[in-house]
C-alpha cells in the first residue's frame, strides 16, 4: 500500500458545479474572430472547427463524466520541499526546488506474479498537458495481464503533474525549470520508497528524465524517451555529420514555421496567459492547435483525439488555472546555461521515435548525446504517442526495459 503518512494523501479532484456554469457562460458569450475565407488551419487555429468544438463544450461535453473516469487512477498529493528537503543547489533551479510544493501524483502499483522483479517508472508529461498525457497507458503498465499482455512485464507506474500543471501546486517563487523538476522527482521517488528507478519523458518530459539521469545516475536504472529535443550544440557543425546537419536545418526550418509559440512562451509568458486565463475559446485554440499539429492525424485532429478527449485535456487547465505557470516554464527551461544542454547521458538510453512526430532526431546525435542502448521507430503515432497509441507505446516501454527488471529497487 502506499504510504499513507500525513505528507501522502489520497486524492480526488471534485468541481464545483458553479465553476462549470460559469465555463459554459463563458463559453457561450465567446467573441468571434473573423478569418479569411478557406484559410483552414494555415494561419492558426481553423474557425469553423473552433466554433464546433467550443458549441460542444458548452452544451455537449459531460465534464463531470471525464472527472470520474479520471477518478479511477490512484491519485495523491504528496507535500515535497520544504527546509527538509535535500539541498541541491549547485543545480540550476535547485533553491526554488525547497519551496513547499504539493505534487498530484498517479501512483498503481504493479499487479504482477508472486517473486517477479518489479521495477517503478516515472513518467514525464510535457506541454500542453498534464497527467492527462499518460492516462490510457497507466492500467496497461501496472496491470498488463489484464490487458492482453505478460503480468511479469508489470511496472510500479509513477506520473506526477509538474509545479504549474494539472493539479500541482503552483511555485510561489521563480519557475523550476527542467532541472529543478528531475530533482524534485527523484525527491518523490524517494518519498514513495523507491531508491532505483527508470525514467520515461516526452517533451519536456524528455528534458525532465534526461536531467534525472544525469544527476541521479546512481538512482536511474535506464531511461527511456520520445524525442530528444531541438538540437543545440556550442561546437563547430562542420564536426556533425550529414544526418546531423540535416537535422539541425530541418529543426531551424521547423521552428521558422511553427515555432512562433514557443518563441513568445519563452519571452513573453505573462502577457499571453492574460488572454489564455480569461477566454476559455482563446485556451482550447491555442492548445487544439498544437494536438493537430504534433500528432500522427493527417491533419485531421480527431482523428487522434476525440471531442472529449481534447476537451478533457483543456478543461483540466481551464479549471486549474494552470495556462500561465505551465508556459511560463519555456521562460524557466531557456535560462538554463548552454554546459547543462552539452552534457552527455551515460545512463543507459532508448529511444523510440514515432513516425509522426516532429523533429525526430538521427542515429548519430542519440549516440553522440547519450549511452545509447535501443532505438525504435514505430510506424503510428505522433508527439503524444503515449495517448495516441497507448498500446504500442506501453509495448515499447516494456520491451526496453525488460533487461533492467533485475536491478534492486529499493
Amino acid at each position: 500500500m502506499p504510504d499513507t503518512s500525513p505528507a501522502i494523501e489520497t486524492f480526488t479532484a471534485r468541481t464545483a458545479p458553479e465553476a462549470i456554469e460559469d465555463l459554459r457562460a463563458r463559453l457561450r458569450a465567446t467573441r468571434w474572430p473573423d478569418a479569411p475565407a478557406d484559410a483552414g488551419w494555415s494561419l492558426g487555429t481553423d474557425l469553423d472547427y473552433l466554433r464546433e468544438l467550443v458549441a460542444y463544450w458548452a452544451d455537449g461535453f459531460d465534464w463531470p463524466a471525464q472527472e470520474a473516469a479520471l477518478a479511477r487512477l490512484p491519485r495523491f498529493r504528496v507535500a515535497l520541499g520544504g527546509p527538509e528537503a535535500p539541498d541541491d543547489g549547485a543545480r540550476p533551479g535547485g533553491p526554488a526546488a525547497r519551496e513547499h510544493l504539493g505534487i498530484h501524483v498517479v501512483h498503481a502499483r504493479a499487479v504482477a506474479p508472486a517473486g517477479t522483479p518489479t521495477l517503478p517508472l516515472v513518467l514525464c508529461h510535457g506541454w500542453p498537458d498534464s497527467f492527462w498525457r499518460y492516462a490510457k497507458v497507466v492500467p496497461l503498465l501496472a496491470d498488463p495481464g489484464a490487458h492482453g499482455g505478460d503480468p511479469a512485464d508489470a511496472f510500479d507506474v509513477v506520473v506526477p503533474d509538474m509545479p504549474g500543471f494539472g493539479y500541482s501546486d503552483r511555485p510561489a517563487g521563480p519557475t523550476l525549470d527542467s532541472v529543478a523538476v528531475a530533482g524534485l522527482w527523484a525527491d518523490l521517488m524517494s518519498r514513495l520508497g523507491y531508491a532505483r528507478f527508470g525514467a520515461v519523458g516526452g517533451d519536456m518530459g524528455s528534458h525532465v528524465s534526461r536531467y534525472l539521469a544525469l544527476d541521479h545516475p546512481e538512482r536511474v536504472v535506464a531511461v527511456h524517451r520520445t524525442d530528444a529535443g531541438l538540437p543545440s550544440s556550442a561546437g563547430d557543425q562542420a564536426d556533425l555529420s550529414p544526418e546531423e546537419r540535416e537535422w539541425f536545418a530541418g529543426a531551424t526550418a521547423w521552428g521558422a514555421s511553427e515555432g512562433g509559440y514557443a518563441a513568445i512562451q519563452r519571452t513573453r509568458p505573462q502577457t499571453l496567459a492574460f488572454g489564455l486565463e480569461d477566454s476559455p475559446a482563446g485556451l482550447a485554440a491555442w492548445i487544439v492547435e498544437k494536438l493537430r499539429a504534433w500528432s500522427d492525424c493527417g491533419g485531421d485532429v480527431e482523428r487522434a483525439f476525440t471531442k472529449d478527449e481534447i476537451l478533457t485535456n483543456v478543461t483540466i487547465y481551464w479549471l486549474t488555472r494552470s495556462i500561465g505557470p505551465s508556459i511560463r516554464m519555456y521562460a524557466a527551461n531557456a535560462a538554463i546555461p548552454p554546459a547543462q544542454l552539452g552534457r552527455r547521458v551515460e545512463v543507459p538510453s532508448g529511444f523510440s521515435l514515432f513516425a509522426g512526430d516532429v523533429v525526430r532526431p538521427p542515429r548519430a546525435w542519440l549516440e553522440r548525446t547519450t549511452n545509447l542502448v535501443s532505438v525504435t521507430e514505430p510506424a503510428r503515432g505522433g508527439h503524444f504517442a503515449a495517448f495516441e497509441e497507448p498500446e504500442l507505446y506501453a509495448q515499447e516501454l516494456r520491451d526496453f526495459f525488460r533487461p533492467y527488471r533485475g536491478s534492486p529497487t529499493a
